[in-house]
């Protein structure tokens, strides 16, 4: 469903695309971030995914800037070489990224309906979930982190836009009190926490994917999705 394309991102340069459109009108726009492993077959599906279910969803290789088109395999020289990838490009330029993301799909969704009010939110997988997290904090956007293990550091940014928190009860890079930060710092974000571990959407690993975990989330996701992007949408044409 999906193609590949590039991004021009101020101040930092082309990145590769993977774009996915749906069959009718989109609802909203959505940016995927991925996980250390980069825009491999699995984010791919993932973004086809959100197509097939109304949205106009773009994916950005974020570690376009320090590795061009890096796809790591889901052993440990590729958690260790997405890890020194993700450090590599730093959030800062993360955050540069899926603001340029964003913009396109703004673009996109005004060709596609001149009327559209241009909502665009975020999801985001293991790293890429803590960048969902500094895109609502940083460029105001609706976003979804799932087991982000990063964000603890930057709980006390403001939260800008709705936010929907996915946690995994056995996820050992995010213990129990990590989660109640999150509760306690962001009251009103909305958080749930499933009986999984890390990466429980990961359908391709059986190691970590958790399918309950995954389509009860998933529906979470599009709820959200549909509710915030709706209350953007109102935001953007009142006066």
């Amino acid at each position: 469903m999906g193609t590949r394309g590039t991004l021009e991102v101020p101040g930092i340069g082309e990145v590769g695309t993977w774009l996915a459109r749906p069959d009718a009108t989109p609802r909203c726009g959505l940016v995927v971030v991925q996980e250390i492993f980069g825009v491999n077959a699995h984010m791919r599906a993932v973004t086809d995914r959100y197509a097939r279910d109304g949205l106009l969803a773009l994916a950005p290789a974020l570690f376009d800037p320090v590795e061009r088109d890096a796809q790591l395999a889901y052993d440990e020289a590729g958690f260790e070489g997405g890890r020194a990838l993700a450090t590599a490009l730093g959030f800062e330029r993360a955050v540069a990224i899926v603001a340029a993301a964003a913009a396109r799909l703004r673009a996109l969704l005004a060709e596609a309906s001149p009327d559209s009010p241009g909502s665009v939110a975020v999801v985001g997988f293991c790293w890429g979930g803590s960048v969902a997290w500094l895109a609502n904090t940083r460029l105001g956007l609706p976003a979804v982190s799932y087991y982000g293990a990063r964000t603890v550091p930057f709980l006390d940014e403001p939260m800008r836009a709705p936010m929907l928190f996915h946690f995994g009860s056995r996820d050992h890079s995010i213990p129990p009190a990590d989660v109640e930060a999150h509760r306690r710092a962001q009251p009103a974000a909305e958080l749930h926490v499933y009986d999984a571990g890390h990466g429980f959407n990961r359908d391709v690993d059986p190691l970590h994917h958790d399918p309950a975990s995954a389509r009860l989330a998933h529906a979470r996701t599009l709820d959200f999705l549909q509710r915030a992007c709706g209350a953007m949408a109102g935001t953007a044409a009142s006066p």
